[in-house]
């Protein structure tokens, strides 16, 4: 049994392919996304089929699997069963508990109204919707007020996903949008990042940290570290630093382990996630296993990041561990390899670490979408996002630009239906 259809889910099934077991992969949506590149989608850059495929598809001609499209409610370790949402019961012998994370407020859940965060295609469309609709009150508005604030976003959080945001959409205001509107100068918007500690991308090492700051700032973004979000609504920000005035925020802050994570009686971190032993497993149930994001794994006396390649290769290892359980032979402990870390900032800005190497600016970027466009599921979706992203490269355009639901935050659909 396999609860989520993400990474280290699909990893665990592929990996269990010539096994002699039945395989039930559950999940609440029947597509596996590429969330790397979802911050994509959320700028106009490539639609949601460029980077989700469903899982029933990608798992068709392995014959020892099924996909179960529905929401886990609860697990029962001593009966072995997981009960969904529609009152159904799957029955297991293993479970792999593979469902990533949710968006983080810090206590503060009201606050994601204002703030969308950015893990679901629901999230990204949402986002696109905010961003592109501010610039059309901008252009509809007379108070100065109110078109300055249209014109100012607002990103919480400079780990990846911020900084990827902030490149994003200061390129939709200073390059692709700058002749489409005739009382509005899209240049004269404010794209400002706010991150809490005294760096962005924290994680990598200090000089990277600095280009990458540099490199946000060469693409008109305000950077302002060390500040600290205390409150927000709809209609501005407050930080440590002061207030802002924005209609459009976009959180990137934080992570919180999936609730499912709670349901195997395990102990938790400090972010809910799963403290599992050395071999993945619970400890004291080793048919249970957590992997990806909703696990605190360590290797070598290190935790193991929360990202795609730790998923992945965490799913191989937990399908290699079942399948040394069924030949009588002793598990092992799991070793991270980690292949490098690469974040990409905006047009030809990037920063990298690969072992020893530091990159930054076009190499970096490069590096960037070469590994991600490889990763991506099907040759389908990688040839449509090599191609939709040579269009956005060469003429600065977004192709996928459109506003979804009603124009007006406030309004519902049948306000804006024509008589």
């Amino acid at each position: 049994m396999i609860i989520g259809g993400g990474f280290g889910g699909i990893a665990v099934a592929r990996g269990l392919a010539n096994a002699d077991v039945r395989v039930t992969v559950i999940d609440r949506r029947n597509h596996h996304l590429f969330q790397p590149l979802l911050y994509q989608v959320a700028t106009a850059g490539l639609t949601p089929a460029d980077i989700a495929q469903p899982i029933r598809s990608i798992l068709a001609k392995q014959a020892n699997v099924d996909v179960v499209l529905g929401e886990v409610i609860d697990i029962d370790r001593d009966e072995q069963v997981v009960r969904l949402d529609d009152a159904g019961e799957v029955a297991f012998d293993y479970l792999v508990l593979a469902a990533g994370t949710s968006h983080s407020y810090f206590g503060n859940p009201e606050w994601e109204q204002f703030a969308p965060g950015l893990k679901t295609i629901e999230d990204a469309l949402e986002i696109r919707r905010r961003v592109l609709t501010a610039f059309e009150r901008a252009e509809r508005t007379d108070d100065a007020d109110e078109q300055r604030a249209n014109l100012t976003f607002v990103v919480v959080g400079g780990g990846p996903t911020g900084v990827e945001m902030a490149g994003a959409i200061a390129e939709i205001a200073f390059r692709t949008l700058t002749d489409e509107f005739r009382r509005i100068d899209t240049c004269s918007a404010q794209v400002i990042l706010l991150e809490g500690l005294e760096r962005v991308l924290s994680t990598y090492p200090e000089s990277l940290s600095a280009k990458a700051a540099d490199q946000l700032r060469g693409l008109g973004v305000d950077v302002r570290l060390g500040a600290k979000v205390t409150g927000l609504d709809a209609h501005e920000v407050h930080t440590t630093g002061g207030s802002i005035a924005t209609r459009t925020v976009i959180w990137g802050a934080g992570n919180a382990a999936s609730p499912l994570a709670s349901l195997l009686g395990a102990p938790t971190d400090r972010a809910g996630r799963v403290e599992v032993a050395d071999d993945l497993s619970i400890p004291g149930s080793p048919h249970l296993f957590a992997i990806g994001d909703i696990a605190h794994a360590t290797s070598k006396g290190a935790t193991v990041p929360g990202v795609a390649q730790g998923a992945m290769q965490g799913g191989a290892h937990v399908a290699a561990m079942i399948e040394a359980d069924l030949a009588g032979r002793p598990r092992t402990a799991f070793r991270y390899r980690n292949k490098g870390e690469l974040a990409t900032i905006g047009r030809s800005a990037a920063v990298g670490v690969i072992g020893r190497l530091k990159m930054s600016g076009w190499i970096a970027w490069m590096a960037w979408w070469s590994v991600h466009i490889v990763f991506l599921i099907d040759f389908r979706s990688r040839t449509s996002v090599m191609l939709n992203w040579a269009w956005n490269y060469f003429t600065f355009q977004r192709s996928s630009r459109l506003i979804t639901g009603p124009w007006d935050p406030g309004a519902t659909r049948a306000d804006t239906a024509p008589d």
